[in-house]
């Protein structure tokens, strides 16, 4: 039997691209309403092409967090531009995120020079609005309209939630007609071990950030639903060296005691479930040379 009366539904997706720390992961969790992509205070946390999925009316809008674009300078760096480009090249509407307190810094430049190569509508939103004079705002704008043409401009708080809904309405209006790409209910496809793995990622940054810049990585290996129906989990955080795995565990296993405590209870909240979590600390010696560990990330392995 057909429906009498066709709901029309949309779904596309929005790529955000902007500088480390310009705040997508903020926007991206206010735009969804719900902590989808890890906030960190420390650059370059979102490696994969984390996905928040927002509900507009009858618009499904699929946002593609694209890893921050800046100068690489290792390999992996590398690998997570050229996924950041490749994500926006596929994406409905492209969404350029700036700071205005930084305005058109070096990395802004080097995104808006390549901005034209991506044939897609593009809109630039411009964030952390309540910390600037409103007269150096609109300069800003109107220079970054005159070097991209931008089909609209927004100016958002994405702390604090200002001209969140304006954004949400306008994309919402940006994507074109079709069935949606996820279950209404579905805010992430993030895989949820993949979402805990990043999680507990967040927490070693969080503690460690000093003693432990880049080198550690951290694997979901076991996501098991008990009969009680809570989740037994098992990941594993590899880092290049014993000195720093020493640093990971701390005195007498009190460091990661913590670092597990903080995550199995954020881990707690996404998996809607009591969660019983077993952090085991490797060496796994140049890790970041592995192709099979950007396959992992959901990156393409650099050549060279």
């Amino acid at each position: 039997m057909e429906h009498p009366e066709p709901v029309t539904t949309k779904a596309g997706f929005v790529a955000l691209i902007g500088a480390p720390n310009a705040g997508k992961s903020t926007l991206l969790n206010a735009l969804v309403g719900s902590k989808v992509s890890i906030v960190s205070r420390k650059v370059q946390t979102t490696r994969a092409l984390v996905r928040g999925i927002a509900m507009e009316g009858d618009t499904q809008i699929v946002f593609v967090d694209t890893p921050g674009i800046f100068k690489p300078k290792r390999r992996l760096d590398r690998a997570m531009v050229t996924s950041a480009w490749g994500g926006a090249g596929d994406a409905d509407v492209v969404a350029l995120l700036l700071d205005v307190r930084r305005g058109i810094d070096e990395e802004a430049e080097a995104i808006l020079a390549r901005l034209p190569e991506l044939k897609r509508p593009k809109v630039l939103i411009l964030n952390k609005i309540d910390l600037i004079e409103r007269s150096k705002l609109l300069e800003l704008a109107s220079r970054l309209n005159e070097m991209v043409p931008f089909a609209h401009t927004f100016m958002i708080s994405a702390l604090n939630g200002d001209g969140i809904d304006r954004l949400r309405s306008q994309l919402a209006a940006m994507i074109p007609e079709g069935p949606w790409l996820y279950p209404e209910d579905q805010i992430s496809d993030a895989p949820l071990r993949m979402l805990a793995a990043e999680i507990t990622r967040e927490k070693i940054y969080e503690r460690l950030h000093e003693e432990l810049p880049y080198q550690s990585t951290v694997e979901t290996d076991q996501w098991q639903q008990r009969p009680d129906g809570s989740v037994r989990i098992e990941q594993t955080v590899f880092v290049e060296r014993d000195s720093q795995r020493k640093i990971v565990l701390g005195k007498g296993g009190q460091t990661i005691k913590a670092i597990g405590q903080a995550a199995r209870k954020e881990i707690a909240e996404i998996a809607e479930a009591p969660v019983h979590l077993f952090i085991f600390v490797k060496v796994r010696e140049n890790w970041s040379d592995d192709p099979e560990r950007y396959r992992e990330m959901g990156l393409e392995f650099p050549k060279g």
